[in-house]
């Protein structure tokens, strides 16, 4: 089967909430008014602290807590992984979520951010686990405040549609709104993966015993100027909707290779 049964009735939906910025951030708490315009039935499910850049990541050297806040309300010990593998595999065992939404995360989940996002891994846990699954995001200007108003004004009907024409089973759905205010909005993109690397800043120091430390810096590596790219849309303005594979194969290196190797 490479597809679920689209599309989703939302006002029936058990949503789940997660991901990397920690159960406290604004912007899980955006994402949950968003889910509330959807469905009656929303599970929040997030990392007790900050998770950000801890990528697809289980916690397998100690045991994890669940600590219930209130009513559908749970923050976990872990990593955005742990809380949707918990969720999905404890938490809401008895009845499976029907849509995955994981955000809104504070700054873009562009190019290569989607190996290290927090907010991206929660979403590939929810696409593993077999329930449809979409990762947002909010760039924001450096310095300036973040214009949670966008997503909030523009993600519901963007979810919606998203689920009426649905995707494959393998993918999940990488939403990334521009940093700029709901009017100011270009048009909503379909977009490819563009190319931006982080860390490409390395910050040297001494601790108070003279020790060396390294701290790796936000600084990025990118050109937002190839068309079609996520990079591109939010930087005309546009709302990028891409999606992602999960099966990462290089399928012409994989042919090259069973000639050689048969």
């Amino acid at each position: 089967m490479t597809s679920w049964n689209w599309p989703l009735d939302l006002s029936a939906a058990r949503i789940l909430l997660s991901n990397d910025d920690g159960i406290e951030a604004p912007g899980i708490k955006v994402l949950a008014r968003i889910a509330a315009a959807l469905s009656d039935d929303v599970w929040t499910v997030a990392p007790e602290t900050e998770q950000s850049g801890a990528g697809h990541s289980l916690t397998l050297r100690r045991p994890l807590r669940i600590r219930k806040l209130e009513e559908r309300r749970y923050a976990v010990d872990g990593t955005p992984t742990d809380c949707v593998l918990l969720a999905i595999n404890e938490i809401l065992k008895d009845r499976k979520p029907t849509l995955v939404l994981s955000g809104i995360n504070r700054g873009g989940n562009l190019g290569e951010d989607v190996t290290y996002s927090g907010t991206v891994a929660a979403a590939m846990e929810g696409t593993v686990l077999g329930v449809p699954s979409i990762a947002l995001s909010q760039e924001y200007p450096v310095g300036g405040p973040v214009p949670w108003e966008t997503g909030e004004l523009l993600a519901p009907d963007l979810i919606r549609r998203l689920c009426q024409i649905g995707w494959p089973r393998n993918s999940l759905i990488n939403v990334n709104f521009p940093a700029v205010a709901p009017d100011r909005v270009t048009g909503i993109r379909a977009a490819t993966q563009g190319r931006r690397k982080i860390g490409d800043q390395i910050v040297t120091g001494r601790d108070p015993r003279g020790a060396p430390y390294y701290w790796i810096g936000s600084m990025r590596t990118e050109d937002p100027t190839v068309a079609g790219t996520d990079l591109n849309a939010v930087h005309s303005n546009a709302v990028a909707v891409t999606p992602i594979d999960m099966n990462m194969t290089d399928h012409p290196t994989l042919t090259k290779l069973a000639e050689t190797f048969h």
